[in-house]
């Protein structure tokens, strides 16, 4: 027999340490050109308490340092496999990385967003990875490798055909498969085997697989003389496993041809799927993240599956109520973000005055800035938000569409300013946009948005744009916490900062945006160079009769930097002032009790 054996122990110790040594030492012998696998979970990481398995989890449970010794003891003869399933799990491999050879991924924890961030951290590199696709379909198995091979990194992977479902039949075997799986994807092939240990087909089944391209063939061994209390159904014992390494393969035609999933595979894959809960109390009108809000468990709830908690984030969906621990996600905890684009300004500029009456082309530079906003799809208001200072009226003669909301509010509390026309219009996410920044552009907001829900962001900014064209998306509920901490929040004038320097408060989500996107130009009207600027740019864009994207924008300045220059030695206050940064760090830090 040419292939690599895995001798699966699962679970026939029945967390009996000392039943565990002892077969080991049985099954000794077998040594080039084997493997092990062993299951470390933690009770109340795989499941929820009254999940029908829950109290034999915890009959079954290893300390960290009886797994030391276990895999210790297993390092001596074979490889080492660890089966993953939960935090604990990974909480073993990286105390042990250095002697495990390789991971498996059962089907059912494939979509486990949280596991894999967490084997992220670790250096895979020298370790293969066997992902087991039962219930996959070929288009979902592409995709799940790609993932983990981009998330892990690992030397291999390699794809496993078989499920248990006890009781599991010949035709359930998965032969049909190994053919397709070939055709369609360039990563070896493995082999689980789950007929009933005295069913003579079980030993001779794995030859078939071989045939047919499996390289690596795992079969589940039991103790030949202490009782088995778990997973006896298709272990057999040491004598049992010299007889299935020199069997040969049955007839297998009918099995051969079978579909490539059959109706028990997906009901098994049904069954055993961890289920998305809650992995604390989540509050009501955030995003969910499925790395950070979102724990896997098998439980006996009933809720949605991972597949349609990502359509709904996809979708711009929220929390619509608050959720325990534990509990899984039903429709009616989400509802469809109301998206506000709201736009800040004022007339009390200095250096440039009443600079957002300012003309740029043949409209105003407020208008140009609310022009190019009104460009952003999914948004359902745009909001030009000033203040209740009688020379600032002058500015609802200049919202450019009668769609626009004119807002007034707080002169010097922005975040108050905000709240005001959030609550009256029920605006559950903003996109915070200034009245100098006249180039924002759809493109940067559609990518920081999808980024936002994906991440479950309370906060949401692009890295590295141009200055001027970078937008922030916050949640109003996140909003609120700012203003719970800060009741006047006469700064927030630099609202950045009242989420950026409170990292612990908030859920901060930097987004790199593709390179063409990305330029180090000035975009923000500031200085009668940024005016000049700016003129310029409109002429080009009216001139040549051409509609507004920032792709065309920087186009225009990369090819005249001459024009690109004209604002290139004015500064950023906020970010050039020692004295203002100090005092931003001061008085938008929340304090610890």
């Amino acid at each position: 027999m040419t292939s690599y054996n895995i001798i699966e122990v699962a679970n026939v110790h029945g967390g009996d340490k000392s039943h565990l040594l002892s077969l080991l030492e049985e099954f000794s012998e077998f040594k080039d050109g084997f493997g092990i696998k062993f299951q470390p979970f933690k009770y109340d990481k795989i499941a929820t308490p009254d999940y029908e398995w829950y109290k034999t989890y915890q009959e079954l449970y290893f300390s960290p340092e009886e797994w030391k010794e276990i895999i210790a003891k297993a390092r001596e003869t074979k490889e080492v496999w660890i089966d993953v399933f939960d935090a604990y799990t990974v909480e073993i491999i990286a105390q042990n990385l250095a002697e495990i050879t390789g991971l498996k991924f059962q089907a059912s924890v494939l979509h486990n967003r949280r596991l894999f961030k967490a084997l992220a951290a670790l250096d895979l590199s020298r370790q293969k990875v066997i992902v087991n696709i039962a219930g996959y379909e070929l288009e979902e198995i592409a995709e799940l490798a790609e993932r983990i091979k981009k998330e892990l990194s690992p030397e291999e992977l390699i794809l496993q055909v078989g499920f248990q479902g006890y009781p599991t039949k010949l035709e359930d075997s998965g032969l049909s498969k190994f053919s397709v799986l070939a055709k369609h994807f360039p990563y070896r092939l493995s082999f689980t085997e789950h007929l009933a240990a005295d069913d003579a087909e079980s030993l001779r089944l794995p030859h078939a697989a071989i045939i047919l391209g499996a390289s690596i063939i795992e079969k589940h061994v039991r103790h030949s003389s202490l009782p088995t209390k778990y997973d006896h159904y298709s272990s057999i014992p040491v004598a049992a496993y010299r007889q299935y390494l020199t069997a040969t393969p049955g007839a297998y035609e009918d099995i051969l041809t079978a579909d490539f999933i059959n109706d028990r595979e997906r009901e098994y894959l049904k069954k055993t799927m961890q289920i998305p809960l809650a992995d604390d109390s989540l509050e009501a009108g955030r995003p969910l993240s499925l790395e950070n809000d979102v724990n896997f468990k098998r439980s006996p709830g009933q809720g949605l599956s991972i597949a349609e908690i990502e359509d709904l984030s996809k979708d711009l969906y929220i929390l619509a109520k608050g959720k325990k621990p534990n509990e899984p996600f039903i429709r009616e905890d989400f509802k469809k973000a109301k998206f506000a684009a709201i736009i800040a300004c004022r007339l009390k500029s200095t250096r440039l005055p009443r600079k957002a009456l300012l003309k740029i082309g043949d409209i105003s530079s407020i208008e140009l800035c609310i022009k190019h906003t009104l460009q952003f799809n999914g948004v359902n208001n745009v909001v030009l938000a000033t203040s209740t200072v009688p020379e600032d009226a002058e500015l609802k003669d200049y919202t450019y569409d009668p769609a626009v909301i004119f807002h007034q509010g707080d002169p010097d509390d922005v975040i108050d300013r905000y709240l005001g026309i959030i609550n009256k219009l029920g605006i559950d996410v903003i996109v915070r946009i200034t009245g100098d920044m006249q180039y924002v552009s759809n493109d940067i907001f559609q990518i920081l948005a999808r980024s936002h829900f994906e991440n479950g962001a309370d906060y949401t900014v692009g890295k590295e744009a141009a200055v001027g064209t970078n937008l922030e998306i916050i949640n109003a509920a996140a909003l609120r916490k700012v203003k719970h901490y800060f009741p006047r929040a006469d700064y927030s004038e630099y609202m950045t900062y009242y989420f950026q320097n409170n990292p612990e408060y908030f859920r901060l989500n930097f987004v790199e945006l593709p390179p063409e996107l990305v330029r180090p130009y000035r975009l923000t009207l500031d200085y009668a160079e940024d005016l000049e600027m700016f003129r310029a740019i409109e002429k080009h864009f009216s001139e040549n009769n051409l509609s507004y994207s920032i792709q065309e924008l920087f186009k225009f300045l990369d090819s005249h930097p001459e024009i690109a220059g004209f604002n290139k030695h004015c500064v950023l206050k906020y970010k050039t002032d020692p004295e203002l940064i100090k005092k931003l760090k001061e008085v938008t830090t929340i304090k610890k009790n």
